[in-house]
């Protein structure tokens, strides 16, 4: 990948999003945040996002249901990956049913979420090299 990418992650846990930050630009990755599914929305709306990194259980709006709704518009959406608490089968298949491209269980590791990222992206742009580093 020419430039670094650009991950939006959102979580309505502000402890939860400072921890994912950190890893991600640690390992490179432009990260910005979204504190609710609603700004979620207005974000990737306004900006070009590699990946997306959203949470499902938040107040206003569901990760299930800001993901149906971006599916709905007529435009692009990034891959998404859920990182939730919710660990059943259930939500797993759920989330892989609505074309989530990875499904993280909270907590989940450091090496989890880079590997995770780093196959997200390289599947989604075909680039061998989908790491955080230009």
């Amino acid at each position: 990948m020419g430039s670094k990418a650009s991950i939006l992650v959102v979580d309505d846990e502000p402890d939860t999003i400072g921890l994912i930050e950190l890893t991600l630009k640690t390992a490179g990755y432009n990260v910005q945040s979204a504190i609710s599914g609603q700004q979620a929305l207005r974000k990737i709306r306004d900006e070009s996002f590699d990946l997306v990194i959203l949470d499902i259980m938040m107040p206003d709006i569901s990760g299930y249901e800001v993901l149906r709704r971006l599916q709905s518009e007529a435009f692009k959406v990034p891959p998404v990956v859920f990182l939730s608490a919710k660990s059943s089968q259930q939500d797993r298949d759920l989330g892989r049913s609505l074309g989530a491209a990875g499904y993280l269980v909270k907590p989940t590791t450091r090496g989890v979420l880079l590997d995770t990222v780093a196959s997200v992206l390289r599947l989604a742009t075909g680039s061998p090299d989908a790491s955080g580093g230009a």
